[in-house]
Formats: C-alpha cells, sequence, structure tokens
C-alpha cells in the first residue's frame, strides 16, 4: 500500500480540536433544551385567569410601566376603559390586521416562518429584539410577561401564545388585545385612545383616525397620532392602499384617511397595484422602533389573507 503514514500523534492532535468543538456545540445544545424545558415549564404554570369572561387588569405591561415611572419620579397613571368588540370600529380592527398579523384568522396563535426569522436576526444582532410575534404573542407578553427581552421570556410567549389559543376565540383574543394595547404613555386600549387623542369613541373613529391609530402601533411611545412624522404617513398609505385592494376601504375612505385620490381602479373593477410598491411586501420596522415600544412587536410581517370575521 502506496502513500505516507500520518503519525498516530499527529491524527490525534487533528482530532482533538474538533471533538472539543463537538462537545462544545452539544453542551450549548443541552443548554439551550434545558432553558427551553425550564421556560415552558413556567409559563405553563402562569393561570390565565378567565380570559373568556373577564378583562385582566391591571396588566403586566401596565404594571411594569407604573413602576419604570416611579423609577423616574415621573407622573404615572393609567387611561384605561374596557369596550365590547363591537364597540370598536370595524375600521380599526381590520387596520390593526393588516398592520400587525395579517394572518390572524389562519394561524393557531404562531407564525413559525416570522420565528425563525426573527431568531435569526436576533443571532446576528446578538441581542434579543422584538419581531415575528403574532397578535396572540403580543397579547401574552403584555398580560402576562411585561417588556423583558430574553430568550427565556420569548419561550414562555410561545407557550403562552398557544395556551391563549386553545382557551378563547379569535374574536375575544381580537377584543382583548385591542382593549389592553399601550396606545401612549399611560394609555391603553382603543376606547382610551380614541378618547385621549381624538375626543370621539373607539366606535366612531374616522378613516384616518383608525388607520393611523393602527400605524403608531409599531412604537406608541415615540408616535403620537396627532402629529405623525413622514414614516407614519407612509405607514397609513401602505395600510390604506391594502385594505381598499381587499374591498375593506372605500375610495372616499381611502381618500379620508390618506388626503388623495384612490389608486386608479384596474380594468377589471379593482384597485391597481402602486407602481412604488411590491405586492404585499411585509411593513417593516426600523431596529431602533424596538427601544421604546408598546405591546405591538415591531417588526411583524404582514401576508395577505382573507378579509376577517365581522
Amino acid at each position: 500500500m502506496s502513500g505516507r503514514q500520518i503519525p498516530p500523534g499527529r491524527a490525534a492532535r487533528r482530532r482533538g480540536p474538533l471533538s472539543r468543538a463537538a462537545v462544545a456545540l452539544l453542551a450549548v445544545a443541552a443548554g439551550l433544551a434545558l432553558l427551553a424545558a425550564a421556560a415552558a415549564w413556567d409559563a405553563a404554570r402562569i393561570p390565565l385567569g378567565r380570559l373568556e369572561t373577564r378583562a385582566p387588569f391591571p396588566t403586566a405591561l401596565m404594571r411594569a410601566r407604573e413602576a419604570e415611572a416611579r423609577r423616574l419620579g415621573a407622573p404615572s397613571g393609567i387611561d384605561f376603559r374596557f369596550v365590547p368588540y363591537d364597540r370598536i370600529s370595524a375600521l380599526l380592527r381590520r387596520a390593526v390586521l393588516v398592520a400587525e398579523d395579517d394572518a390572524f384568522f389562519q394561524h393557531g396563535g404562531l407564525d413559525w416562518n416570522e420565528i425563525g426569522a426573527s431568531a435569526r436576526r436576533d443571532l446576528e444582532r446578538r441581542s434579543f429584539v422584538r419581531g415575528g410575534s403574532t397578535i396572540t404573542q403580543q397579547l401574552a407578553r403584555n398580560l402576562y410577561l411585561g417588556e423583558e427581552r430574553t430568550l427565556t421570556r420569548k419561550l414562555k410567549e410561545i407557550v403562552l401564545a398557544l395556551r391563549i389559543e386553545r382557551a378563547v376565540s379569535k374574536r375575544r383574543i381580537l377584543e382583548l388585545y385591542l382593549n389592553l394595547i399601550e396606545w401612549g404613555d399611560g394609555v391603553y386600549g382603543a376606547e382610551a385612545a380614541a378618547q385621549h387623542y381624538f375626543g370621539t369613541t373607539a366606535d366612531a373613529l374616522s378613516a384616518r383616525q383608525a388607520l393611523l391609530l393602527a400605524s403608531v402601533i409599531i412604537n406608541p411611545r415615540r408616535f403620537s397620532p396627532l402629529e405623525p412624522p413622514p414614516r407614519i404617513e407612509r405607514r397609513v398609505r401602505t395600510i390604506a392602499g391594502r385594505m381598499l385592494r381587499r374591498g375593506q376601504l372605500s375610495e372616499a375612505e381611502y381618500r379620508l384617511a390618506v388626503g388623495e385620490p384612490a389608486p386608479a381602479l384596474e380594468a377589471g373593477g379593482g384597485p391597481a397595484e402602486p407602481e412604488s410598491a411590491g405586492a404585499e411586501t411585509p411593513l417593516g420596522t426600523e431596529e431602533a422602533d424596538t427601544d421604546t415600544a408598546g405591546v405591538a412587536a415591531p417588526g411583524d410581517s404582514v401576508r395577505q389573507a382573507p378579509a376577517p370575521p365581522e
């Protein structure tokens, strides 16, 4: 047999680093598995309460905001008024779904594609920022977990979202979400936001008011619907365009919301796709928006879906 023999010592030295790397990888995997199991166990023991009939109050997020205000010596308070699902504007309900979780009525609480994309972003940034969360996950975080940003919190959020989906209906989840979401410092829920910003009620919001509220969810403590910056106006236009194409918004409502005529209709009667927009591209957010965002997670992607039941 020809060929050069590799001395046994050298072969061992070559295998050594590989073996150590394999052991390290297995140790990391085992650690993550234990962490996931512990988080799942903790989340499974958190009492959900009577979500079907009672609105939990105060939420974990409300308590966290109050504690933050006390630490800073800042004024605090909770403006919160729960109203039934049917007393929240249908325009606001639809706009929030388009902006935050367009597949809400199709998934079981989790969007695995977005969870994977969010995990990859977190690994690249070496930090745990928000993104990839469905409305159910956002509700779980709001109710029970607060604002902590760790892998453990994310795992708990996933388990709680699955539990919530099994416990109550989609309609009830959306009702709770719209009543408990943060819409500015100390302002929680659609009714409080409608009265605080526009002096009206949640069921009487105009098209523009509804779309502005949906658009500032990406960071309700940074952006105000009363003084929307250009990027919020762009979000209003994007959400309005999608709702118009789906028949969820009339041309008159589009004009009121955006301040310009509706896009031209195609020959078949449907509104034409704007030249500058892709086909239902996700509503993105900048990383900076995660710094002080409220309940709703910035960066949650949007997928085209049928109109939700009324």
